[in-house]
């Protein structure tokens, strides 16, 4: 429990040293809600940061702010298993489409980011990194129609494509109605700017592309699917001119 707690402390001061890099102002009240904990808590971490040789300056008075002082860089960055993971596939996306400019220290930080994961989490990163395709950009017409899709949507197939999850989505077709699906989210599909997600629909009882962007709610159930060889969805995919 002590190193769990320890662990905890030393995550939220790495955020607070960014947070307080970042913003102009903010109060130890403000600060203590945001991370959960009392307004003592947060006192004893920032004097910690101070112990530490950080340059933290405080305003006095009545709701007075705390900032980390503008010279100072945050340090070393730590990223979490799920931050790192996320990261690393982004890299791996971007050298996959191969652009010329602002790529040519992606291979270095590859290489660092993989070196700090155990052989086990570097065998699971491969895995996800297998299931993320990337095809053709979209076309114009497809291009004009697309916009974000929600951000709870993106958390729900983000967690169930990485869990291998049964997901139950409330899509709008290419007609304009409505649909109710439940999905297996075997691979993602890039086609720049838009992503796909590569399923096993339980409606149709057979393989799916399905827009990101027309998925208007996502929830997991909670059943686990097996991950199906791409072979499977080569009807779903073809013409895509895929890098696997």
């Amino acid at each position: 429990m002590a190193r769990t707690d320890a662990q905890g402390r030393l995550s939220r001061m790495d955020r607070l040293a960014v947070q307080l890099k970042q913003d102009s102002h903010c109060t130890i009240k403000d600060l203590a809600a945001q991370h959960g904990v009392s307004p003592r808590t947060i006192a004893r971490d920032l004097a910690l940061m101070r112990e530490q040789g950080m340059q933290i300056d405080a305003d006095r008075g009545r709701g007075g702010g705390v900032r980390l002082d503008s010279n100072w860089g945050i340090g070393r960055m730590n990223l979490s298993y799920a931050e790192a993971v996320d990261l690393l596939i982004s890299i791996a996306v971007a050298e996959q489409m191969d652009s010329p400019l602002f790529l040519a220290n992606l291979g270095a930080v590859r290489r660092q980011l993989v070196a700090s994961f155990s052989p086990d989490k570097r065998r699971r990163v491969n895995d996800l990194k297998s299931r993320i395709l990337i095809g053709v950009t979209a076309s114009t017409l497809v291009q004009a129609g697309a916009t974000p899709p929600p951000k709870r949507v993106v958390q729900a197939l983000h967690q169930a494509f990485i869990d291998q999850e049964v997901l139950r989505i409330k899509y709008h077709r290419e007609d304009g109605n409505p649909s109710q699906r439940h999905i297996e989210p075997h691979y993602l599909l890039l086609k720049y700017p838009v992503w796909y997600v590569v399923a096993f629909d339980h409606l149709r009882k057979a393989p799916r592309t399905f827009r990101c962007d027309r998925m208007q709610a996502a929830q997991k159930t909670g059943s686990r699917f097996r991950l199906l060889p791409k072979d499977s969805f080569a009807a779903s995919i073809t013409n895509d001119d895929l890098q696997l």
